[in-house]
């Protein structure tokens, strides 16, 4: 458009394309801004100051058509639902793609007063499910968080796949928005178990600040909630423990969101969470629930789950590259379906807190590329004859034989709970200066 000509060079993946401007085969390349992160997924040591190695000399902004298949329920206060809540990497709305770093299924029945929360780790080995125009690849296997560059939607439908269950409705949230959630609620509450205790998260480093974590209840501000969701270094059970500080981060904000001093003034409180998270509950949907909530005054009972998996390094679509992945476990799939299931059926906190997977109902697990076997240490009989003599003598040796290593064989390099995810998110990066969020580089 503004007449400007070039040669272009096809690539067939991002790892070649940035590659290609590392080593000088173009001078510049084209990349949508929520593929940074990609580029650090990629795990390449070479890339790892990507953003402050490259500078961004022109960008290009446009719009697509927000599409959602909501599944509304009849009545929200009587009829059992499911909302998806995702929790992007994006710092500066929700208008630009970002990928999919937290994702919760909260699944509520009003008449039981129940409400099960299942999270479902971001690097997910998943197959993806969208519609033709999304921009994905359908079908393909990839990394949960990917689904979130081609929207809600994606991640939604990728979810339904996975668990055979259907979502009515999604909530979406970003770095901002949960710091001014959490503040607009005056703070939250959390609990923290022995030994859980955090002097310095290093998710300090985003906001230059110095929060952390005593055992015993803490009062955290938006962003001490936001480091506190987001930290995992500091856990031996790294991003495991991330899962279960977000799902609490979470309960604590519905707590102190359905407590009498805040639900009586909701109007106010509609007011000052105004763009806070977007969702298609509509405004007559989210007005009786706290109509609800003033009326009946439920005493909610919260059940966590979150699936499991094993670390490895697989393909995935949207990077055209092996990246580190994290393989489900079946059997926390199954379970995590059979627990939605009887919340919407109406059982009890106990009865579902009860059920586990039947061995019988769950699939074989995917296996992860095979680890490489170890140098094995063998005692070998070894026959020398004397030069002199003619006779033989054998003698026992000691031979160190190097292991096998299949040529297609990938180092996985998920090894959680101690692994280190180098995205975007990383608490760490330094941006090499805030652009508009666009697709020119």
């Amino acid at each position: 458009g503004k007449g400007v000509t070039f040669q272009d060079k096809q690539y067939d993946n991002i790892q070649g394309m940035v590659n290609g401007l590392y080593d000088k085969e173009v001078p510049a390349i084209i990349l949508n801004d929520a593929y940074r992160g990609n580029i650090n997924d990629l795990e390449d040591e070479k890339f790892k100051n990507f953003g402050t190695d490259t500078q961004v000399v022109y960008t290009y902004t446009y719009k697509t058509e927000n599409k959602s298949t909501t599944n509304s329920v009849d009545d929200i206060t009587k009829n059992p639902f499911t909302v998806l809540i995702s929790g992007v990497d994006s710092r500066d709305g929700f208008a630009e793609s970002s990928r999919s770093d937290v994702n919760m299924l909260a699944t509520i029945n009003p008449v039981t007063k129940t409400v099960l929360l299942t999270s479902i780790p971001r690097d997910y080995y998943v197959t993806t499910v969208c519609e033709e125009d999304a921009g994905c690849q359908n079908g393909a296997k990839d990394k949960l968080t990917h689904t979130g560059l081609h929207g809600t939607e994606t991640t939604k439908k990728t979810i339904e796949n996975l668990l055979g269950v259907d979502i009515n409705y999604t909530a979406k949230v970003n770095f901002t928005s949960v710091v001014n959630l959490v503040d607009a609620l005056g703070g939250i509450d959390v609990n923290v178990k022995p030994g859980l205790a955090v002097d310095h998260f290093y998710t300090n480093d985003y906001f230059g600040t110095d929060y952390g974590v005593t055992e015993g209840i803490n009062h955290l501000n938006g962003q001490a909630a936001l480091c506190y969701a987001r930290e995992r270094y500091a856990y031996q059970e790294g991003d495991r423990q991330r899962v279960k500080n977000q799902q609490e981060v979470l309960m604590a904000i519905v707590k102190k969101a359905t407590s009498p001093s805040v639900i009586g003034n909701y109007p106010a409180l509609m007011d000052a969470l105004s763009g806070a998270f977007q969702t298609d509950l509509s405004q007559d949907e989210i007005q009786s629930l706290i109509q609800f909530q003033l009326k009946e005054m439920p005493d909610w009972q919260f059940i966590t789950y979150s699936l499991d998996g094993q670390g490895s390094t697989e393909f995935c679509a949207e990077l055209g590259n092996s990246a580190s992945v994290m393989i489900p476990d079946n059997e926390t799939v199954v379970t995590a379906k059979k627990r939605i299931e009887a919340v919407i059926e109406g059982k009890s906190a106990e009865e579902v807190e009860a059920i586990n997977a039947d061995p019988s109902e769950v699939p074989a697990n995917d296996q992860p590329s095979p680890q490489p076997e170890q140098d094995v240490t063998v005692n070998e009989d070894v026959t020398v004859q004397d030069p002199y003599t003619g006779q033989d003598t054998t003698y026992d040796q000691t031979v160190q034989e190097p292991a096998y290593t299949d040529p297609g064989y990938v180092d996985p390099g998920y090894t959680d709970p101690g692994y280190v995810d180098p995205g975007y998110t990383d608490p760490g990066y330094v941006d090499g200066g805030y652009v508009d969020p666009g697709v020119g580089y």
